[in-house]
């Protein structure tokens, strides 16, 4: 037998997981029981409704009991069609959660190559999860009862007239072609890609105006509305048919047993002609869920791709040493970083530098004997737990859309405010920021668009300063800024790290930067160094 392949094994591994994730402690079973007993109370209703029909001569006293049989159930339709949908709409807000963290989890540990967009990710926590809501609270218990509650009533039906049974059989046909059509899918396909494709250009909304393409960007975006309404309008219609179809089998089915139970008396042909009624439409819920199960299919795989995959297996090394050596074990060349080292990394651009650094915080995957971290090597390390070790500065830092405050608090929520002037004082932003209107608790804008790109990267860098880290690693911390400037920034850099006793790691082409430090790590040497000996 062959191997399943990876892509199948990890569309299992997905699937298995959404279903755990939409589990609901018991609720869709709660609404589908619910359900069921609409159904059985049903049969009570069409009851009492063909007993008050034939009771209707011989006067009020014969029509009364049955009459009062068909008010209470009735009215116990009503109350457990309530309980069940309230039921299912609790299970289905819990399961939301579970898999909105699970959306959220993917987003923030994704691979940085990964090709998924941020648009993709907006549209999953949103739209497909929303989805969700249907399958869980409508879709499974209408499923599971849907199963049992027609045979449930063919069987009273039966009991009137067999052929007015196989009758009810044949309008059930119709509805399992609308299971096998299940339209909606191209509604969520194109719902995402309206909302991709608006995510991608308002990324890119400065380069967009600055080439004059607001217009060709504004065509883009009405392409896809007119594929997601020509999607909807689709849907609509199939929808419209499927509720004609329910209703038009109603009718067919009760004419039909009334004609064939006719000759069986009245009482028989009433109560046939009602239990038909009531076995097709006992099946409208799950026709209507139905209506939505390609939403329900696509919003599944399009979840699939975007979620954390569960750990499999979870690294469970400890780190005790609270300020460790960092051991770089590459093919060529050992290099070691005790705590307090002021190393470089340097080499030539896209050497592998910044992959690296995002290796050591767990961004990236590690092959193992690569890094050590305390004598313990990095990949037996969960990412949470090396990501204590270090305060990072990336080389393309991301910020908040609030104010300063706010984007120096994601490194140490506890820090008082005279941290936060230190830390800003140490970056070369302090002066900046106290001349903004409001200080620390001023507004700089989605990422930062109030200040300069050297400000944003330099608040970047006093962010990482906030943190209690034994080691500080800065990605080209001195980019884009001036001659003046960057030598400050490194003058304040040694200075904290001495007083400070924090080891820091430079990714840095800038001579200012390099030579404070006490080490120095060339992977463009090590990489020569390999091709040497090969």
């Amino acid at each position: 037998m062959n191997a399943a392949s990876p892509d199948r094994i990890a569309t299992r591994a997905r699937t298995h997981w959404l279903k755990t994730a939409t589990r609901d402690g018991g609720r869709v079973q709660i609404s589908t029981g619910l359900l069921l007993l609409d159904s059985v109370v049903a049969i009570g209703f069409a009851g009492g409704l063909a007993g008050a029909i034939v009771a209707i001569p011989a006067g009020i006293a014969a029509i009364l009991p049955w009459a009062i049989l068909a008010a209470l159930a009735g009215a116990a339709r009503g109350l457990f069609a309530m309980l069940s949908a309230r039921s299912g709409a609790a299970g289905a807000e819990q399961a939301k959660v579970r898999v909105r963290a699970r959306v959220v989890a993917g987003a923030l540990h994704r691979d940085p190559a990964t090709a998924i967009t941020t648009g993709a990710f907006m549209t999953a926590v949103v739209d497909e999860v929303e989805t969700l809501e249907g399958y869980i609270a409508r879709f499974l218990p209408a499923r599971k009862a849907g199963a049992v509650a027609p045979l449930l009533i063919l069987a009273a039906t039966a009991i009137a007239s067999p052929i007015a049974a196989c009758i009810l059989i044949a309008t059930l046909v119709p509805f399992v072609f609308a299971m096998i059509v299940a339209p909606g899918r191209a509604v969520q396909q194109a719902s995402a890609a309206l909302r991709e494709t608006f995510a991608s250009l308002a990324d890119a909304a400065p380069e967009l105006r600055c080439y004059g393409l607001e217009t060709w960007a504004a065509d883009r975006v009405d392409a896809q509305s007119r594929v997601l309404a020509a999607a909807q309008r689709a849907h609509a219609n199939a929808a419209g048919w499927f509720e004609l179809l329910h209703a038009a089998a109603v009718g067919v089915a009760a004419a039909g047993a009334v004609t064939v139970a006719a000759g069986s008396g009245a009482p028989r042909a009433a109560l046939a002609a009602l239990a038909a009624a009531m076995t097709i439409d006992a099946a409208g819920p799950l026709l209507r869920a139905m209506i939505d199960r390609g939403r329900l299919a696509e919003a599944q795989v399009r979840l699939g791709a975007v979620f954390a995959a569960p750990d499999q297996c979870r690294p469970a090394a400890a780190l005790s040493d609270p300020a460790p050596a960092i051991r770089f074990a590459l093919p060529a060349r050992d290099c070691i970083a005790p705590a307090g080292t002021r190393l470089a990394l340097v080499g030539a651009s896209g050497i592998g530098k910044t992959t690296l650094v995002e290796q050591l915080i767990g961004l990236r995957p590690i092959a193992p004997h690569t890094l050590w971290l305390g004598g313990v090597d990095v990949a037996t390390i969960a990412p949470a737990t090396r990501r204590t070790a270090f305060a990072w500065a990336p080389q393309d830092a991301m910020l908040l859309s609030g104010s300063v405050r706010d984007n120096l608090l994601l490194a140490n929520p506890q820090a008082d405010d005279a941290t936060l002037w230190r830390a800003l004082h140490d970056a070369v932003l302090d002066d900046r920021i106290r001349a903004l209107d409001a200080g620390l608790d001023s507004w700089i804008g989605e990422n930062g668009a109030r200040l300069s790109g050297g400000e944003r990267r330099r608040l970047a860098v006093a962010r990482a300063y906030c943190a209690a880290a034994p080691w500080l690693l800065l990605d080209e911390p001195s980019e884009g800024l001036d001659a003046a400037t960057e030598a400050l920034l490194a003058e304040r850099l040694v200075n904290r790290v001495d007083a400070t006793g924090q080891g820091v790691i430079v990714v840095s082409h800038r001579p200012v930067l390099t030579k404070i430090c006490t080490q120095r790590l060339d992977l463009g040497v090590t990489l020569a160094a390999l091709r040497n000996a090969a």
